[in-house]
């Protein structure tokens, strides 16, 4: 297969594979992610796949970008309205192509602006889940009043049991260590009240498993609805309904607060010189809040580095989710979950022989 556009001669292995035709944007998007991007992380490796006309056309308007990129041609895009079983069999699509070059070992992580559903599926057949994960999950940054929180599931397992949920808690830990840059990432499981008998027995069972393992001092307990958005714990662990609901509530909470101000600052001539005086504030705000800053999903608990961009996102978007990605790459997140694994194994081998069974914390 030709690959062009590039100033490298050689080829692979590649720092990421990214879906070019991904995106409400489609490729214009991507490539202009991509010269934003290429100014942050000078020395990686892209290989951009897609339709090689237009990206060729792009990178030469974007040369920044070209210093970065070699282009590897795909005939075909998955659409975003396409069905994750009619995109499985597409097997010449950019999405797919970049999922391969994954799996091949020819680049170690893939960002797409595309179809959710397509890349979760494929996702999971192509680049496979790690030994020991028995779902992947769907993790994402979100702001609170002392930083920022990892959140996991978003979407991904509508329902799950304990042992799912002490496998995000391990995902998430390792997230928040390679993206954050924490140390030691505090981890909460949300509920429906902070008490040790409150919530299912799933819940439970997943908050003793914790309490017993290398992520005892690390595991804060039952966390609510409100210690999400409060920063109580650096990593939040649910199922992805309640996930989802959560995420979808609090950018709903976020355009409505927007909206009434904007309602305020401008329904009199009082509220206008108050807006004169409060600007540099909320330009502040809006910055700090700017959904870009936190674009960029996350499918965990596969054998590489997988990043949905939000499809609507503008490059400065789409050059976030390249951030996310390339941390996760240089700081091995991948390798992070294995170790991990390693102990957890033990301890969720004997909670579901025995659930009653309390393992010495290591």
């Amino acid at each position: 297969m030709s690959e062009t556009g590039s100033s490298f001669s050689e080829t692979g292995p590649y720092t990421l594979a990214i879906d070019g035709m991904g995106g409400d944007g489609g490729p214009e998007v991507v490539v202009a992610g991509l010269a934003i991007a290429a100014d942050r992380h000078p020395s990686a490796r892209i290989l951009l796949v897609g339709d090689e006309a237009t990206l060729s056309g792009l990178l030469a308007r974007h040369p920044r970008a070209a210093t970065i990129c070699t282009i590897r041609p795909a005939n075909s895009a998955i659409s975003m309205d396409m069905k994750p079983t009619a995109a499985l069999r597409v097997r010449d699509s950019s999405m797919r192509l970049a999922m391969d070059a994954v799996a091949q070992g020819e680049a170690q992580g893939v960002v797409s602006a595309g179809n959710s559903g397509a890349m979760l599926a494929l996702a999971k057949i192509v680049v496979k889940t790690l030994p020991g994960i028995t779902r992947p999950a769907m993790a994402a940054i979100s702001p609170t009043t002392r930083g920022d929180v990892v959140m996991l599931d978003l979407g991904a397992n509508v329902a799950c049991d304990w042992r799912n949920l002490v496998e995000f808690a391990i995902m998430g830990e390792a997230f928040a260590k390679a993206v954050l840059g924490l140390p030691a990432p505090t981890i909460g499981l949300l509920n429906v009240g902070s008490e040790e008998l409150k919530g299912d027995e799933r819940l439970r069972q997943a908050a003793d498993v914790l309490r017993n393992s290398s992520l005892a001092r690390q595991f804060h307990g039952f966390v609510e609805g409100h210690d999400i958005t409060a920063g109580t714990t650096d990593v939040v662990v649910t199922d992805g309904f309640t996930g989802n609901v959560a995420l979808k509530t609090g950018e709903g909470a976020l355009k409505m607060a927007f909206t009434l101000l904007r309602q305020v600052f401008t329904s009199s001539l009082m509220g206008r010189i108050g807006y004169l005086l409060v600007r540099p504030g909320l330009e502040r705000m809006k910055e700090w809040l700017d959904p870009r800053r936190y674009n960029g999903a996350v499918f965990v608990g596969l054998n590489g580095v997988v990043v949905k961009s939000h499809g609507g996102t503008d490059a400065e978007g789409f050059a976030a989710a390249v951030d996310v990605a390339m941390d996760m790459v240089t700081h091995r997140f991948t390798d992070s979950i294995r170790e991990r694994l390693a102990h957890m194994e033990s301890l969720t081998a004997v909670k579901a022989s025995d659930p009653s069974q309390t393992v010495p914390a290591s």
